[in-house]
């Protein structure tokens, strides 16, 4: 079992950038950790999403079935994005990989629609590019890292919560047939949204609003959960989980600490929680996401990855 990496502090992502400099011929990164939240990758090539979105209980939702439903037998399971959203083109390519593994996807905007500030056009920055422009740049990312930070403090478990128990009430409607072969729902998270897939692991919710939810705070929600990379998370999130989990982490991830992922492996041990932990050095945080990377390593891990993810929601 590997040590499993955590944070305490913040944001999600889709990707991460290498590319700013303090110097014409010393590199670091333009935005810090924000920017790892807030962007996609190129999306991988000759793929497109195959999914729609639809209303569930007013909730906005990335739909994406397997081509035989319902004809066959599925599992139902909640994808909970990063701060890109369901919009996002890599995110609805990474719910129709698991569709095409014979899980019916709910892919809810746990964001009402706003999703985090992006820094895409501000990717950056070469030795080609003088110093005063290099200085601009960082000037202006710093200033979408307050946005960000802003953002993040609008994210809260008691926003999200209560729209993840609306899509889930709806999904007992709607799709009771899925729920009901996989008996439970399933769950997997990307940055931020893994978080919540600790959350809805939890024996008891502390946030949400019944009457806002429809539900009981009585968990676990899920039957299973799968993260990777997760942002956001605070020891507190590990306690009481009564629900099967697998974490991807990133080595060396300042969003999700050595100091937090050892006290959440800690308390699953200690409560007799089923888990895997996998370390992946050599990655950035948000790799896990469809996205192309020039460095191959990074394609490898971001195989892998969903391999381990996959592998566990069909283990159980």
């Amino acid at each position: 079992m590997t040590e499993l990496d955590l944070a305490t502090k913040a944001p999600e992502s889709d990707a991460q950038e290498d590319s700013s400099v303090d110097s014409p011929t010393q590199s670091s990164p333009i935005m810090g950790d924000h920017e790892h939240c807030v962007t996609d990758r190129p999306a991988p090539a000759g793929q497109g999403p195959t999914g729609e979105i639809i209303k569930l209980n007013d909730i906005d939702v990335y739909i994406s079935k397997p081509a035989d439903y319902p004809h066959a037998p599925t599992r139902l399971l909640l994808f909970l994005t990063g701060g890109t959203g369901i919009k996002s083109v890599n995110n609805q390519i990474q719910a129709d990989k698991y569709a095409a593994e014979g899980f019916l996807v709910l892919m809810p905007d746990m964001f009402g629609g706003e999703t985090a500030p992006g820094g895409k056009e501000a990717y950056v920055a070469d030795n080609s590019v003088s110093l005063l422009e290099q200085v601009k740049l960082k000037a202006v990312e710093i200033a979408k890292s307050f946005l960000i930070d802003m953002w993040l403090a609008r994210v809260t478990e008691a926003k999200i919560m209560p729209i993840l128990h609306k899509v889930i009430e709806a999904a007992h409607e709607e799709y009771s047939d899925a729920i009901k072969h996989g008996e439970g729902i399933y769950a997997v998270g990307y940055c931020v949204g893994g978080r919540y897939v600790l959350l809805l692991a939890k024996g008891t919710q502390e946030g949400g609003n019944d009457e806002e939810s429809g539900m009981m705070k009585a968990g676990p929600f899920i039957k299973a959960g799968a993260l990777a990379h997760a942002a956001s998370v605070t020891p507190d999130d590990f306690k009481n989980l009564q629900a099967p989990l697998s974490l991807v982490c990133v080595e060396n991830d300042a969003l999700f600490t050595d100091e937090v992922r050892k006290v959440g492996e800690d308390l699953m041990t200690q409560d007799n929680v089923e888990h895997e932990v996998q370390v992946y050095p050599g990655v950035p945080h948000g790799f896990a996401v469809a996205g192309q990377y020039q460095e191959s390593n990074i394609m490898d891990a971001q195989v892998t990855a969903y391999e381990q993810m996959l592998r566990w929601l069909k283990d159980h």
